[in-house]
């Protein structure tokens, strides 16, 4: 169990380094965004309320207006997979940089891309509540 599970994050590893790598290549797309969390939310637009800050991974509820994205940072590729892998069961719509995640309502989401590049990533899986702190409610 433990060889399958480390085998499916390194294939996430891979997955997310193919994806999140984007920059402006001439096609109109915004260069992915970068820096701390409170980069990232300036960046957005938006004021961040840490939940998460720990040695691996920051998170923050981030709110403008009507808008609310949750942002996370990681240290390291293999934490942010590891954290995709898991919230890919419930489901949602995720902004994918290098090395943070944005999560927010689907129809918020081009708006942030705009701002902070990346790739839009449609996580397959049934939507629910209650998902150690990656779902906002």
């Amino acid at each position: 169990m433990r060889a399958a599970r480390s085998t499916l994050a390194g294939l996430s590893v891979g997955v997310l380094l193919g994806v999140a790598g984007c920059g402006s290549g001439g096609d109109g797309t915004p260069s992915t965004a970068s820096g701390s969390l409170e980069q990232l939310a300036a960046r957005a637009e938006c004021t961040p309320d840490i939940q998460t800050d720990a040695a691996e991974l920051r998170q923050a509820t981030c709110e403008n207006g009507a808008r609310r994205y949750l942002l996370v940072t990681f240290t390291n590729a293999r934490g942010q997979a590891e954290w995709l892998d898991e919230a890919n069961d419930y489901g949602g719509t995720y902004l994918v940089g290098g090395d943070w995640i944005a999560v927010g309502d689907a129809k918020d989401i081009p708006a942030l891309r705009d701002r902070l590049g990346g790739t839009v990533v449609d996580a397959a899986g049934e939507h629910g509540g209650g998902h150690h702190g990656h779902r906002m409610g």
